[in-house]
């Protein structure tokens, strides 16, 4: 008897191997852009801004049929009635920019493909950053130059200066979503973020104001009625600003924001970088 056949050694064919590439920051943007306009949320909340950025401020130049009525502010202020409300869209999708995947528990799908979270946080703010300034900019556009069109008068102006704090006031609006979107981030919970953000927009007003009751409390009252948000949007575009520490108060909110933005958005990722999805 002879011992089971041998086959001599055939070569493994493989077909041709395919290119791997590091995951980086370029991959990080592309998902988050596509999870941004495959969301019905984005349209609705953008939507929203831009009806009444332009809607509100188009109705209010309709008011202005006596062109002699029209004096001092820029033709951007006009933009300023609807950004008032229209703030608060940008604020809601800065939030469930990111609280929207832990609603669904997408979050652990994105994390397991790109488990650098840094760079997934990064992406979400690069994102929605573009996107809200790119939409709040062009609705403030609109109004401005239907203003230019519409009003015909003299006092009426624009000149590059107050165009820059335009820009400068469209920055601040979408630092606040930015600063909605760290705040989600940190707590993980939409109603919850929303709720902390909308008290930080619109309570400092009625706080200062209950302060100024009070001889003692009246500077520190003073002091909060003049730096939050809606007085902040108001100097930006052309409203009556103050000097404060030598710059114009315009100038000193948006450095502001800057930094409580920026103090929110370190925070997050210290948060995001430590704790379990």
């Amino acid at each position: 008897m002879t011992g089971p056949a041998t086959l001599p050694d055939q070569p493994q064919e493989h077909g041709p191997s395919l290119p791997e590439t590091r995951p980086h920051l370029g991959h990080a943007l592309a998902s988050e852009w596509t999870k941004m306009v495959s969301v019905r949320s984005t349209l609705w909340t953008l939507g929203a801004l831009v009806l009444l950025v332009v809607g509100i401020g188009l109705l209010a130049l309709g008011e202005t049929d006596d062109p002699a009525g029209f004096t001092n502010p820029p033709h951007t202020a006009a933009a300023v009635f609807g950004l008032l409300v229209g703030q608060v869209a940008v604020i809601v999708l800065g939030v469930l920019t990111v609280t929207s995947e832990y609603a669904t528990g997408l979050i652990r799908t994105t994390l397991t493909a790109a488990p650098d979270r840094a760079r997934v946080l990064t992406a979400k703010y690069l994102v929605f950053s573009a996107v809200a300034f790119t939409v709040v900019s062009a609705s403030v556009a609109v109004v401005g130059i239907a203003s230019m069109i519409a009003v015909d008068s003299p006092e009426a102006h624009q000149t590059a200066g107050e165009w820059l704090a335009a820009l400068a006031g469209c920055l601040y609006i979408t630092l606040l979503g930015v600063l909605g979107l760290a705040i989600g981030a940190v707590v993980r919970h939409s109603a919850g973020a929303i709720a902390v953000m909308l008290g930080l927009v619109t309570l400092p007003p009625v706080v200062g104001g209950m302060l100024t009751m009070w001889e003692s409390l009246t500077p520190l009252g003073n002091l909060i009625i003049r730096y939050n948000a809606p007085v902040a949007v108001m100097q930006m575009f052309g409203l009556p600003t103050s000097e404060v520490g030598g710059l114009p108060g315009n100038w000193a909110q948006l450095a502001l924001i800057v930094a409580v933005a920026g103090t929110a958005v370190a925070g997050s990722y210290a948060v995001v970088g430590r704790r379990d999805v």
